[in-house]
């Protein structure tokens, strides 16, 4: 198939509402740019804020979904476009507009599915509709994607000599995308982002539609052409979709909000009679609820022997989750605090007196409300999410308590203050850990780098302190205590000598000091103690004998594997052996909910569908078979225009090519994200950041591309990501001390090599298809189909070998992608295609 020679579209008018084109192609003139930077600010916009959707309904695990839900959209576009070689070919600028206006209507349309139609991942394992709803959610939520990806890919194939502008303009409307996605919720809330999606599909189909509407005749005058728009079906159905999305953004209407999945805590919160939410806000990371009921009573591990009636609270809950107790200080109940001498964390503040204390992370305050009951001099509350602190200011806001937002391990790098008492607040709820659900998590609060930098802001006899939530077997507990022994070696000192542990009924509490504990404050513990029945778990001079008094199980299981642990000769051996994963995370691989080994199989299976867990207990194999099902779409998203075509479309090398970048791409942007989580404090600022600075760097790559050979780019981008992996490390230790607005603008600086050029292969590559233009929507579903593949494959990745792994991979891909370039794919710096039929051929204006 020869490449058409591309010249300016000349429109007839036969009467004032008709639409006709000459043969010649409809050539995209500059409205069609602006139609596909707004369509691309839309999609990054409503990609991000489905994971916020999705966090707040379901659970943060769901969220990575959306990546590969984005990627399968675009990688089936260019299948589409592949087995539907004419669509668009004749009139270009009126596709593009249905397609645009097809993304408007899609993206309300598969949020009111996602919100009337709910997955309910609890009960899947014996409802077998709830697969059904799932793959409709799937395929609904990937709708949008497809249609915004054929945009693209249309564009491609109507302009293969302005690739790099085309994919300059989509990139750089993404990137503007991600800052929005930042900015708005907060003004439109997660809600409101769906509808916003929506106007920007409505826009954009009228960019692509008003070119279309140029006037090459001088007789068609131009009240023909105004009353030719106001006709068009598109321009009828763009206003309606604007109007309509823009009214509901007003209104706000009840039965328009987002439904909670009924396992979230916030909607068994909301069961209880008479409960109410009294407050709700959104920022760019979390929407934050505080529930008025009287049935609130939340104390994590008060002692049972605290027989008076608990204090009046409200209840602050996070995604709809998490439920935090917010003391109503006001109320006459709550002046008399004596309820904290019951609490694990009260010993710490009796062995430090008049302490200075810091508060990680507090949740509702209620950390904050215990050290002051407990005579702290002074209390410093570190939280990184301003909305929590304005829900709890009472708490936050008291007098002796200094509150900083930000994140604490931020804070805990610049400050030069030092402290008796560090508490990191109990805050999360119990989650049970078997079935690896919950492992995606990423907690850089809980790492051994994190662990070092508390024991360093402590004063030479401070107490660290710590509650997890009791597992059995011992395993969210004893991961804690691994990270305190950990973290205590690599400062130089005896973790036998500096670690205390004892339990309630359900929580764990482990003291750890800067040096060893005394016998004096070894006899203040046991006292503790013993008057709040804690039992003895481990103690410099721990005996057998006085474990297990208390809270008795049939074997002193969290004494045993305590002591186990500390006196392995071969502690590398003794977690491989241990049942579950109980390594100390660390900053590169900072997955303190992941606790799965595969040895588990047997006993998970034999429980599957019998314990009340998402996905019947068997989260974390949903990983493994959504690898599966990702590679089998890829497979036919790459194969299906092969078969229907019944030869090969293109080079065999093509296939090759595109594909490695699409792994390569998303197996270097993923893990970069999950890095600079600890960087920037919070997932939500890292996805942005990161995605800004690569999406708009890599668009300033695709307009360089021409200029670069492709096996250069790619030998220097393999070299980099080489570079990133003990380099982010270093930069962080040296530069995590600045504000939030330093560490983006130190992130946007350190991603602009590496995004500048990510930003070409892909150009250069689909520059050199002008030839056979029939493959450039092969190539475009090739690299979407892959890169499919790659976000699932990037999360099992990280779970297993950590970030550094996953970016390995990704340097493996495009060292790939340098060797297909060099043998047999000519992807070099391609000059202007050669003349077709004699004809100079230039690049359109876009």
């Amino acid at each position: 198939m020869q490449l058409a020679v591309l010249t300016q579209p000349r429109y007839h008018c036969h009467c004032m509402d008709a639409w006709t084109l000459d043969k010649e192609n409809d050539a995209v003139a500059p409205g069609s740019s602006g139609g596909l930077f707004c369509l691309s600010v839309a999609t990054l916009m409503f990609e991000i804020n489905l994971t916020r959707l999705f966090s707040v309904a379901q659970f943060y695990h769901f969220a990575f979904m959306i990546i590969s839900l984005a990627m399968l959209g675009c990688g089936a576009s260019g299948t589409w476009l592949a087995l539907a070689p004419r669509l668009g070919r004749r009139q270009p600028r009126h596709t593009l507009a249905w397609l645009a206006l097809g993304y408007g209507i899609a993206c309300p349309a598969a949020y009111l599915l996602m919100n009337w139609l709910p997955f309910d991942s609890f009960s899947i394992a014996w409802d077998r509709r709830q697969i059904v709803i799932l793959i409709v959610q799937y395929l609904a939520l990937a709708l949008p994607f497809l249609c915004s990806g054929a945009v693209l890919g249309l564009l491609f194939v109507v302009h293969p000599q302005a690739t790099g502008r085309l994919y300059a303009t989509n990139l750089a409307g993404s990137a503007l995308g991600c800052v929005l996605a930042l900015i708005l919720p907060g003004w439109v809330g997660g809600e409101g982002i769906v509808w916003l999606s929506g106007v920007g599909g409505g826009i954009a189909a009228l960019s692509f539609l008003w070119p279309g509407c140029c006037v090459r005749n001088s007789s068609f005058s131009r009240s023909g052409m105004t009353k030719a728009i106001a006709t068009h079906p598109v321009f009828t159905c763009a206003g309606a979709l604007i109007s309509g999305c823009t009214v509901i953004l007003l209104l706000r209407p009840a039965a328009l909000e987002l439904r909670l999945s009924p396992y979230k805590s916030l909607s068994y919160a909301l069961q209880f009679p008479g409960a109410r939410v009294i407050w709700r806000r959104w920022n760019s990371f979390s929407r934050v609820d505080v529930v008025e009921s009287s049935g609130i009573r939340s104390l994590p591990g008060l002692s049972y022997r605290y027989m008076v009636p608990l204090p009046p609270q409200h209840g602050l809950l996070v995604d709809g989750d998490d439920l935090n107790p917010i003391l109503r200080l006001s109320s006459p109940e709550v002046a008399d605090l004596t309820f904290s001498d019951y609490l694990p964390t009260a010993v710490a503040y009796q062995l430090r007196p008049g302490a200075h204390a810091l508060v990680v992370e507090p949740g509702g305050g209620l950390e904050i409300q215990v050290a002051q009951a407990q005579g702290a001099t002074s209390v410093t509350a570190v939280a990184a999410n301003p909305l929590i602190v304005a829900a709890a200011a009472e708490s936050y806001y008291a007098p002796g308590v200094a509150t900083v937002v930000e994140d604490a391990r931020s804070f805990l790098r610049r400050t030069a203050a030092r402290y008796e008492v560090l508490t990191l607040a109990l805050t999360t709820p119990y989650r049970p850990i078997r079935s690896g659900a919950y492992s995606l998590a990423e907690d850089y609060h809980y790492t051994v780098e994190a662990f070092c930098d508390y024991l360093r802001a402590l004063t030479p006899d401070g107490l660290l302190v710590i509650s997890r939530w009791l597992q059995m077997p011992p395993s969210e507990s004893l991961r804690a205590f691994a990270l305190a022994v950990t973290a205590i070696e690599q400062g130089g000192g005896e973790p036998a000598q500096q670690i205390v542990a004892f339990r309630g009924y359900a929580v764990m509490t482990l003291l750890v000091k800067r040096s060893p504990f005394t016998a004096t404050e070894l006899a203040h513990i046991r006292r503790f103690a013993a008057a709040n029945a804690f039992d003895m778990v481990y103690a410099p001079d721990i005996q057998p004998d006085e474990v297990n008094r208390y809270n008795v199980l049939a074997e002193p299981v969290y004494y045993q594997t305590f002591t186990a642990l500390l006196e392995a000769a071969d502690r590398t051996a003794w977690y491989a052996a241990y049942p579950f994963d109980v390594t100390p995370p660390t900053d590169v691989r900072p997955f303190f909910g992941h606790f799965f080994k595969w040895s588990q199989t047997q006993q998970v299976l034999a429980e599957l569908g019998k314990t009340w867990q998402p996905f019947g207990g068997a989260g974390y194999f949903v990983l493994a078979a959504l690898l599966l099902l990702a590679i089998a779409a890829a497979g036919v998203i790459i194969l299906l225009p092969v078969a229907v075509a019944r030869r090969r479309i293109g080079k065999a090398t093509t296939p090759v090519y595109f594909g490695l970048l699409g792994l390569g791409f998303m197996l270097v942007e993923i893990p970069l994200m999950q890095r600079f989580i600890l960087f920037l404090g919070h997932p939500a600022y890292a996805m942005t950041s990161v995605l800004f600075a690569v999406l708009f760097f890599s668009g300033i790559g695709s307009l360089l591309a021409q200029r670069v050979p492709a096996r250069l780019a790619l030998g220097l981008l393999v070299g980099l990501i080489g570079i990133y992996a003990p380099g982010l490390p270093a930069l962080f230790a040296r530069t995590l001390a600045l504000p939030l607005g330093g560490r983006m603008a130190v992130t946007v600086l350190a991603l602009a090599p590496v995004g500048l050029l990510m930003g070409m292969p892909f150009p250069q590559g689909l520059r050199r298809l002008e030839a056979t233009p029939q493959s450039i929507p092969w190539a475009w579903g090739v690299n979407g189909a892959l890169s499919v593949v790659a976000s699932v494959l990037a999360a099992l990745l990280a779970l297993s070998t950590g970030f550094d792994g996953v970016l390995l991979g990704g340097a493996l891909c495009y060292a790939g992608a340098w060797l297909t370039a060099g043998q047999g794919c000519d992807v070099g710096a391609a000059p202007m295609a050669a003349p077709v039929n004699g004809t100079k051929m230039t690049p359109p204006k876009l």
